[in-house]
Order: C-alpha cells, then structure tokens, then sequence
C-alpha cells in the first residue's frame, strides 16, 4: 500500500464531529500527515498524537476514527514499528471518555487485516510491535491463530517472548502448558521471562520451578526493557504484587520467599530490584514489613533500604544499632540518610546525634520536623537540641544573604532548614520556651515562625506572652502572623486588616482571607462587604481554583452573617457546572462537605448531594453532607436511608476511592446504620491483608494505613 492510499479520505472525513483529549479532532489530518511523512516534524507530530488520542492512557471518540489511518500507515511501510505501538496503546486501554465500551479495541480489531501480515515482515522490531499490537485486540479467530503460527516459525528469542505475552492475552490457558517447557536456564533470558509472566493466573499455583526461573533471571530489568509491556517493566515487583493480589497466604509466602532470597543476594543489582520490590509490597501488604525485616536491617547502608526502614518507623527498630553507626561515621549524604532513618526508628536514640550534627544532617532535621513521620507523632523533646536548634536558629539571624552565596547555600536550603528548625519547636510547644527569643529574631524573614511563637508561648506568663505578642505585631500585616496573633492574644484588628488586603489582591489571597475571618463568626461583620464584592468577581468562572474560592467566599459569609441564602446557590452551581467533569471531582466533594457545614440549611441541595452517593470518590462526603442535612426534619424516617449511605461509603472504602473520608462517614454513620453483611465487610477491609491506603505520600502511607485501620476499628467496637 503506497503512502497516497494509506491517507485516502484524510481530509475529507468530518473531524470537527469527534472530540480527542483536547477537544475538536480537527488537528488529526496534519499530525497523521505529518507523523506518516517521516520528516523533520514526525518525532513531534507522533508525539501529539500519544497526548491526543491516548492522552495517559485514557481514549476518546477520535480515538476510533484514527484507527483505520494508523493501520494504513502501518501497512504502508512508511513509520510502521511506530505505528503499531500507537494502535497497540489505543487497543490496550479500558479508560474510555465519551465513547461506547470497546469501540476503541473493536476499531484496532478491525483492522486485523492490515496487520497480521506484519506479523511476518522481514524487520524484527516490526515483527515485535505487531505481536504487541495483535495481542491487545484479544481476538481469538485471527489474531490467536496467526501469533500461535508466528511463534512456531520465530527465530528471534526477543520477537518469541512478546508472541508469547500476545498469546497469554488471547488464551492464558494455551500459553500457560506452551510456557511450562520455557522455564529452564537454557530458554533465553527474554523468552523465559516471558514465560513467567505467562504462567501468573490466580487459577494456577507459582511452582517452585517459576520461583527459581524469576531468581535465576535477576537483574531482570534490562530484559524486560526488551518488550513493550509496560506492566513487565519492574519484573520482580510485577510479581510480587501480583501473588500479593491473590490475598492468600500461599502468595503472600511466595512473594516474600522471592524477596528475602533477592534482598540476600550478593549482587547489588539483584538487591537493587529486590529493594524497589521490596518498598512496593510493604505498601500493599500489612504483613510484609515484619517478614521482610530481617532481611532489609542489614542493608541499612543502602539508600534505598534506609528510606523504607524509615517508613515503617518503630517496627524496623532491630536496625537502630547498624544505623546509629552508619549515622556516626562520617558528615557525607549517606550519613544523613542513615540518620534520618534513626529519627523515624528510634528517635530517643537519634535526638543526641542530631544535636551534636545539626548543620551536617538536613535530611534528618527534616525528618525529626515530622516532613515524613506519621501526624500526631511528634519528634521526642531533648534538651541538648533545643540548644543546638536554638543556635542554629541564632546563626542564620546573623548571616548575610551574600554570605550564604558564597558559601554555596541557596535561598531555598536556607529556607527549608529554617522551617524544620521552626517547625520542630512548634512540635515542643512550651518545652521551647528558652527558643522563643530566636523564633522572634527570626520571624521577620521566615513568617511562618508565627505558628511556632504561639505554641511555644501559648500557656507561658504574662511577660512572655507580650514578648511574643510584640514581635507578631510587628509583622501583622502578613495574613499568616495576623492569624497567628489572633490565636495568642484575641486581637481582631490586624487580622481584620490583613485579611482584607488579602482579599483585595484577587486570585488565591481571596480564598486565604475568607478562611481566615470565617472561624469570628459575626464577630467579623466588617469582612461581609469585602467577600461579596470579591465573591461578584467569581461567580460563573470555570476553572477548579475560581470555584474553590467562591466555595471559600460564600461560606465564609455564611459563617459570619448566619444567612445561608447566599451560600446555598453557589454551592448547587458548583454541583451543576462540576457535573460529569473528572477534574472536578475533588471540588465536587469539597462542595458536599461544606453543604455539611450549613447543616439543616443546605436542606435544598439533598437531591444533589443524593446523585454523588453513586462516584465513590464522593460518596464519603455527600453521605456526610446527607447526615448534616437530615438534622432539618429528624423525625421524617424517610429524609435519610442510612442503609444506603453506609452502602456507599462501604464501597468507596473498599475501593480504595476516598478512604479518609469514609472512615469519618462510617464513624458519622456509627455502628448501628451497618447491616450485618456490611459489618463483616467492614471487619474484612480492616482485618485483612490488603493495605487502606494505596495512593498519597510515599513516605506515610504505610503510617495512615495504621491510623485509620484503627479508627475504622472503633467503629466495629462502639455500642449503640
């Protein structure tokens, strides 16, 4: 097929009737021409077509209409590895926008014709891409047919491995006995892994011959960078979560017989993987950290290890000795490291060493300021650093911004080592009373010392207070110390001032100051003009941070004025204008929770709140806006199903979808709304295997997975 064929049609075809990643398809014909021409512009034009038609792995209704060009192209010769991966990706995904399911796949499928041939050209990596390309389809009448063919007549151990993934997509059965006889060591590395991924069903049992087949393979990432399967990149942890996924205690014991072996492994490669594997299954797994341990203590040396020590915090503590002398040993990075992790192990044994190499240590002074410790868990008071804190706090008071030039010390290394040194004062509250001259000193060029001033000197003596005090006055013109000054002495004068500058500068300043005078109440009727005049100039506007400040703006007003007349028209429009759009959800939710704020009040906005029950990632705060609401009529059974609250809230927790915030809806709900089946549910998610939390900061998961396992725990205690 020539290249004229292959574009035939091209710009004839109605493209502004289909919608891409971006809006109007009517850009396909110039990125299709061009990306098939193969000049100067194709890198690029290929490029636009990936954000476009499969925009992070999402596709869309052009999706389908570009299907049959990218086939020709393919088919032509021209640009056809490249081609075939692109389909390959547009067949691959389930994440569909606006078009029927499966029409996607179907449009690749359809084109079959154009590439099973392809399976058979005489360039290798066209081969591979095919193979790639025709397993995504899951086509059993043509696509199985011809790979199975291939894979007999192959020759190329690469080309073999990717049909072999084709066929496992196709008929797992077929390629689980055709990979049974590719597992020895004398398969070549690429086939034989291919073979182990084959053979992962969670109906067929991981034998110790695959067990020995994946160690034997380790390192295994350059091999697996030799295919197009994206899942297959980090073999060793696709393997371990995989068997993890089976949730029993046959595969939890599988995956961690995997790691231990791998963690002991002499070579720094294999530790390499078996480490980042490591890291993944302790954040899916409850029961992987105690296992996995023993094997993780003695390599505390490596950065790696140390950090996912560091998260697990007080249950690595066997590794404290080997890290308290790894910390002493030199002022290098790995020192740091190494003392870090002792600030999250075992803090009592770390605040003398920190105190000792305060300014050596800024990862480690991080991490005793609690930037990756668990909330509520605050760094233990000592008083050997306080004294270093408080001279370190002193000495950057003296430095000139010239001087830290010089020494090599950037604006932002001076600035991050002066917030954990106020932050980590703030944690000691009046334990820090000695400091409270430095966080004064330092409070004109870091404001957010402000905070730290008002724990410190919150239950100190009048004197010490007006020290205070004074030195928050002094800078109250910033909204942060205004707020800060208010907290310690009740002053509404500066806040009232700061807050309405803020509110004057537009943009985000609106949203700061509205929040900052909502907690008054009508103690703050001065502010109510300021917020409706801003509030005027947000209305209507669509994108997520104008929304969310008029969310700010009119609750703010609702706090002050006790009037919800105002408030409760811009909440129903930021349900209707969020309405379907996937960036809006969290905006959405923030909605719900604020409509729980007016309580009875936000009685109109039921029938919306209602509709969220059915996203999962909502549900939690509608269920809690729902409860606030029914307030209005407690006496009418039929204003709340709790039944079907707690149904919605169960699912998003099992989910995973909004886990905070189902444990605050179950807890809201309490125990008596469960029906028994959803008690056992609710038993299962806490009891079992599988972690909570499986998405936020790396670095605390693992420590808010405990939390609310916990506080989903009381629920099932609590009697009602």
């Amino acid at each position: 097929m020539d290249l004229p064929t292959a574009l035939a049609g091209l710009d004839t075809h109605p493209w502004s009737t289909v919608d891409h990643a971006y809006g109007s398809a009517e850009d396909l014909p110039g990125l299709l021409r061009a990306f098939a021409e193969g000049g100067e512009d194709a890198e690029e034009a290929l490029g636009e077509l990936y954000s476009s038609i499969v925009h992070q792995g999402t596709v869309y209704a052009a999706s389908v209409t570009a299907a049959p060009y990218l086939a020709r192209i393919a088919a032509s010769g021209r640009q056809t590895a490249d081609a075939l991966r692109l389909l390959g990706c547009l067949a691959e995904s389930e994440d569909e926008h606006d078009v029927e399911p499966g029409a996607v796949r179907a449009a690749v499928t359809a084109q079959l014709p154009l590439l099973v041939p392809l399976l058979d050209d005489e360039d290798a990596a066209v081969r591979q891409a095919a193979g790639w390309t025709v397993g995504h389809t899951r086509d059993t009448s043509t696509a199985l047919p011809a790979v199975r063919a291939r894979m007999a007549a192959e020759t190329q151990s690469v080309v073999r491995a990717e049909l072999l993934t084709a066929y496992s997509r196709m008929d797992r059965p077929g390629a689980i006995a055709e990979s049974a006889a590719l597992l020895g060591p004398d398969t070549p590395a690429p086939l034989r892994l291919a073979a182990v991924f084959a053979a992962l069903d969670p109906e067929q049992p991981w034998l110790p011959a695959h067990h020995d087949a994946l160690l034997g393979l380790l390192p295994a990432r350059e091999t697996a960078r030799s295919g197009h399967a994206d899942e297959h990149r980090e073999p060793l942890s696709a393997v371990v979560e995989h068997l993890l996924g089976r949730d029993t205690d046959a595969g939890r014991e599988s995956a961690f017989a995997l790691l231990d072996a791998a963690l002991r492994d002499e070579r720094p490669a294999v530790r390499d993987e078996a480490l980042w594997a490591a890291d993944r299954a302790c954040t899916l797994s409850r029961s992987a950290p105690p296992r996995l341990i023993p094997a993780l203590a003695p390599l505390a040396a490596d950065r790696t290890a140390a950090r996912l020590l560091g998260k697990m915090g007080p249950a690595a503590a066997e590794a404290a000795p080997l890290l308290t002398e790894l910390a002493a040993q030199s002022d290098d990075e790995a020192a740091d490291q190494a003392l870090a992790t002792l600030v999250l192990v075992a803090p009592e044994a770390a605040a003398p060493l920190l105190a000792r190499t305060l300014g050596r240590r800024p990862y480690a002074l991080q991490c005793a300021a609690g930037s990756h410790a668990s909330a509520g868990a605050p760094f233990p008071y000592d008083a050997e650093l306080l004294s270093a804190v408080r001279a370190r706090l002193a000495a950057r008071a003296l430095e000139r911004p010239e001087t830290r030039k010089e020494c090599g010390c950037p604006a932002t290394a001076d600035r991050d080592d002066t917030a954990a040194l106020v932050h980590l004062l703030r944690q000691w509250g009046p334990q820090a009373v000695e400091a409270l001259p430095e966080l004064c000193a330092t409070l004109p060029r870091f404001h957010h010392a402000a905070t730290a001033i008002t724990s410190v000197a919150a239950h100190l003596g009048p004197q010490q207070r007006e020290q205070a005090a004074t030195a928050l006055r002094a800078e109250a013109e910033r909204l942060f110390v205004a707020r800060a000054l208010y907290e310690l002495t009740g002053e509404t004068g500066p806040l009232f001032a700061a807050a309405e500058a803020a509110i004057a500068t537009g943009g985000r300043g609106r949203a700061e100051g509205a929040n900052a005078v909502a907690e008054l109440g009508p103690a703050a009727a001065r502010i109510a003009p300021a917020l409706r005049a801003a509030l005027e100039h947000t209305l209507d506007q669509d994108a997520a941070a104008d929304v969310e400040t008029e969310l700010a703006l009119a609750l703010a007003l609702w706090r002050i004025t006790g009037e919800a007349s105002e408030a409760v028209p811009v909440l129903a429009s930021v349900f209707d204008r969020s309405d379907g759009l996937q960036w809006f959800r969290w905006t959405t939710a923030r909605a719900a929770r604020e409509t729980a704020a007016l309580g009875p009040a936000g009685r109109p906005l039921a029938d919306r709140l209602r509709v969220l029950l059915d996203d999962p990632a909502q549900a939690p705060s509608a269920a809690l806006g729902l409860l606030a609401v029914a307030a209005a009529d407690p006496a009418d059974p039929a204003s709340l199903d709790r039944t079907r609250l707690a149904e919605a809230v169960l699912h998003s927790a099992e989910t995973r979808a909004d886990v905070k915030g189902a444990c605050e809806a179950l807890r809201a709900l309490g125990h008596a709304a469960l029906t028994p089946e959803q008690r056992d549910r609710l038993a299962a998610l806490v009891g079992g295997d599988r972690r909570l939390v499986l998405f936020g900061l790396d670095d605390t998961m693992i420590h808010e997975d405990e939390r609310l396992r916990a506080a989903l725990v009381s629920v099932l205690d609590r009697v009602e």
